[in-house]
């Protein structure tokens, strides 16, 4: 009897398949939550404007213009101008780049360091696992903004820097999810099938723990990314972030604050904008727990 032939496309296209309907459920239940969805649209509007802000400022982020010093939000400058006469939406959108884009790689490089030791630890336990969550713990009893300050200090306030500060801050935090949540499957039957048929270690790990924790890792890699937004922000405020004349959010309202009373727009847009992407990848992250804790109930 002829049988069909095997290649590893067809092999891959059921997993394909069920990855596709997982996403396509996920936006279909986050569109049934009016929050998740406003949440979901404001963060993919900001990244958007990550893309395009740009090419679509009206004035270069360091512009001086001439004799609009402090003029108020009007047709011909949306946010206003600040003291040197700059425009706050200009600088507002091209400061976009920064206030998203460093947090959003320091959160990637976070998150898949700290999947990666939260499942080794977590499946295999034992001293191991011992020595890394008291090395971790050791980390976390350290205010998150004193160990930022302290090693912005070292290593000098920059972009690299700021990554750097933000991986080490939550590695340990996701490290300790994934841990936890590895712990929960680690002798569910599947596994033990996967052991029985002789799979490697990485197999069981990436092929069989991973999935199951994707929903607590979703969750959590939002928050991280909410918290490494604010966290810059602050370094910012505080001028150990990315340093002048590049338009950081925080700084902007740090300078602003001086002539607030003559031009207080230009602190109300900068720290609206980082309100507003902060509220939203919140609002995000909650309908993704809903979303999953109603997935794992069925």
């Amino acid at each position: 009897m002829a049988t069909a032939p095997y290649s590893v496309e067809s092999a891959r296209t059921p997993r394909a398949s069920r990855v596709a309907a997982t996403l396509l459920g996920v936006v279909r239940q986050l569109a049934q939550r009016p929050q998740s969805l406003l949440g979901t649209v404001i963060v993919l509007v900001f990244l958007v404007l990550t893309l395009i802000g740009p090419s679509i400022a009206p004035y270069p982020y360091d512009e001086i213009i001439r004799g609009a010093a402090r003029h108020p939000p009007s047709s011909e400058f949306l946010f206003g101008t600040d003291k040197l006469g700059r425009d706050v939406f200009s600088r507002v959108l091209w400061g976009a780049r920064e206030i998203i884009g460093i947090p959003g790689i320091a959160t990637t490089i976070s998150v898949l360091l700290g999947t990666c030791i939260g499942l080794f630890v977590g499946y295999n336990g034992g001293l191991v696992d011992e020595l890394v969550s008291r090395a971790l713990d050791s980390l976390l009893a350290i205010p998150a903004l004193v160990l930022a300050l302290v090693m912005l200090a070292t290593i000098g306030p920059s972009a690299l820097g700021i990554i750097i500060v933000i991986v080490l801050l939550y590695v340990p935090i996701v490290t300790r999810v994934i841990r936890s949540a590895t712990l929960n499957v680690r002798a569910s039957g599947y596994i033990e099938a996967a052991k029985l048929r002789g799979e490697s270690t990485t197999y069981i790990l990436f092929r069989e723990i991973l999935p199951s924790v994707l929903p607590a890792l979703s969750v959590e890699a939002a928050l991280r990314f909410s918290y490494a937004i604010f966290l810059t922000a602050s370094l910012g405020f505080l001028g150990l972030g990315v340093q002048p004349p590049s338009p950081d959010w925080g700084r902007m309202v740090n300078e602003a604050r001086v002539s607030y009373d003559r031009a207080p727009w230009a602190l109300w847009f900068p720290a609206g904008a980082i309100a507003v992407l902060v509220i939203g990848v919140n609002l995000m992250a909650d309908g993704l727990r809903r979303v999953f804790r109603y997935e794992g109930q069925m």
